[in-house]
């Protein structure tokens, strides 16, 4: 079966949310005024990680989706999806038709939430602070594109360095947030967990023996943006696993269960609604994948990892781990997004031993190859082990590997890959935005957050290529091109790709709006009161 075909391009915001399942009308409401998220998300500060939620340091869903509280961006996504539209800008735009030079002017009265005036001259501070700092989690290179910026009153100009159509949903990310010269130095990160800026809200966190327990999210009387509240406050819960978030779900200790769900959970409640709990299916971007660092004995030829692709059953982890909530992925880019094609399975087709032991007798590889799998046990949801245990019996029983699995917790995991420590090592990306560009640079190009020292000169060539094109899916063949390249030489592996769920007591509306398909969070869209 072939199943190299170029998927129509997906207007991501029209994928509606689904009520999956609703028991009765009677609802909890855990914290009195407040709305109360559950998450099993960690904020874990440590030597290594001092500084999880500044902007220049942190490139995880979780902390980002702190960070767009209380932070204020020049561009946003709307929750719909689709082209970005100001935010802290009143007006955004190329000023040529190369786009090479981009032009924002601010919005009148914008006030960081000490009550500071915000000047275009914040805005070249916070971005120019992002690339001196240059941290090596990544974040940095979604903005090293910028060759200089001028500030002028209220208005500021990106001049890039090549052509990029994709800056505009750049400028929607944290990466570019706005910051106080007051609070955040201009090449220093901050420790701690205090976020301050000109968001919606302002927060206070709670603190204990270096970990977040709780975030309460306050309306920020000062914000001037495109944003309507529908509260006035919002408390961000940390569990430490799901059945504790489920349990207080139930209890009425919280009003909504986030990330991240198990797929049991969502199972049961989707064929065993509870009384005055309703579960929302929502379109997901999410992909996870095995990544590698080439340099490795252990995975340094490549016959290692292909032979690995061409054994991987894809299905069966999708089957027997996650059910309906995941479908095999053949690709860096999901099937939902222009430009995908099945590069994998066209190289590799279904499941298939022999293929794989004759790569590797072609190579002179030796088997079992031994070889031991990374993954974190707090980061993705209880869900990760089982998918790790299983793709250990899969590699196993092929008798061409001979695969052990090890879990770290992530506040020690993502240090340890970034440092190359891991030969093999699973990861999950949630799009900055949903572009393909998005799924292909931060991994394969300059500075790309996995710190991979895998090069291909080919692909850096076709990624600033790709950029070009202000018609998106005009550049379809580059990345064909880049996704026929990434099969051929697996420096990583796609494994499958993921819907999102909430759980939510019926008292709370707005729920289906709470998340955008890229994960972003928007707490200011949910209320008290049924719709």
């Amino acid at each position: 079966m072939n199943r190299k075909t170029l998927v129509l391009p997906a207007v991501v915001g029209l994928l509606a949310p689904v009520l999956v399942a609703c028991g009765g009308t009677d609802g909890g409401s855990g914290g009195g005024d407040a709305i109360v998220v559950g998450t099993t998300d960690k904020f874990v500060a440590t030597e290594e990680t001092k500084a999880p939620l500044d902007p220049a340091y942190t490139y995880d869903t979780a902390s980002w989706n702190v960070l767009r509280q209380t932070l204020q961006t020049l561009m946003r996504t709307p929750a719909s999806g689709g082209t970005p539209v100001p935010e802290a800008a009143e007006s955004c735009g190329f000023t040529d038709k190369v786009s090479e030079s981009y032009r924002c002017k601010l919005r009148s009265g914008l006030k960081f939430s000490d009550g500071t005036p915000i000047t275009a001259e914040d805005v070249k501070f916070s971005v120019q602070r992002v690339l001196d700092i240059h941290d090596d989690n990544g974040v940095s290179g979604l903005l090293t594109n910028i060759d200089k910026m001028e500030a002028n009153g209220d208005e500021v100009v990106f001049h890039l360095a090549t052509p990029d159509a994709t800056f505009p949903y750049k400028l929607t990310t944290p990466a570019a947030a706005i910051v106080s010269k007051k609070n955040y130095e201009g090449n220093k990160l901050r420790s701690g967990f205090q976020v301050d800026g000109s968001g919606p809200y302002t927060m206070k966190p709670e603190v204990k023996d270096g970990r977040v327990s709780k975030i309460v999210f306050t309306k920020n009387d000062a914000y001037k943006g495109d944003l309507k509240l529908r509260n006035d406050r919002v408390e961000l819960r940390t569990f430490p696993d799901a059945e504790s978030m489920g349990e207080a779900l139930d209890s009425g200790d919280i009003d909504i269960m986030s990330r991240a769900m198990s797929p049991e959970q969502i199972r049961n409640l989707t064929e065993a609604p509870k009384e005055g709990i309703r579960l929302t299916e929502m379109p997901g971007l999410e992909i996870r994948y095995l990544g590698f660092n080439t340099n490795d004995p252990s995975v340094k030829d490549k016959a290692v990892r292909q032979a690995m692709a061409a054994v991987v059953d894809r299905g069966r982890i999708a089957g027997q781990v996650y059910g309906s909530t995941a479908e095999p992925l053949y690709s860096l880019i999901p099937t939902s997004i222009a430009a995908h094609t099945n590069s994998f399975f066209n190289k590799y087709g279904d499941p298939n031993r022999k293929k794989a032991a004759v790569l590797l007798a072609n190579a002179n590889i030796t088997t079992p190859v031994k070889l031991k799998l990374h993954y974190t046990t707090d980061h993705y949801g209880p869900g990760t082990a089982k998918e790790f245990a299983n793709l250990k019996a899969q590699l196993n029983q092929s008798k061409l590997f001979d695969v052990s699995i090890e879990g770290t917790e992530w506040s020690k995991f993502s240090p340890a890959q970034k440092r190359g420590e891991y030969a093999v090592y699973g990861l999950g990306w949630f799009p900055d935005f949903p572009d393909p560009d998005n799924y292909i640079a931060p991994f394969l190009d300059k500075d790309n957050f996995l710190n991979t020292p895998y090069v291909n000169a080919d692909i850096r060539r076709l990624i600033p290529e790709s950029r070009r094109a202000a018609d998106r899916t005009s550049a379809s063949d580059a990345f064909t091109q880049i996704q026929n390249i990434i099969a051929a030489d697996v420096p990583v592996l796609p494994l499958w790709q993921g819907k999102q769920y909430i759980a939510s007591r019926n008292d709370v509306s707005g729920v289906e709006r709470m998340l955008n398909s890229s994960s972003e969070l928007m707490l200011w869209e949910v209320s008290r009161g049924t719709a």
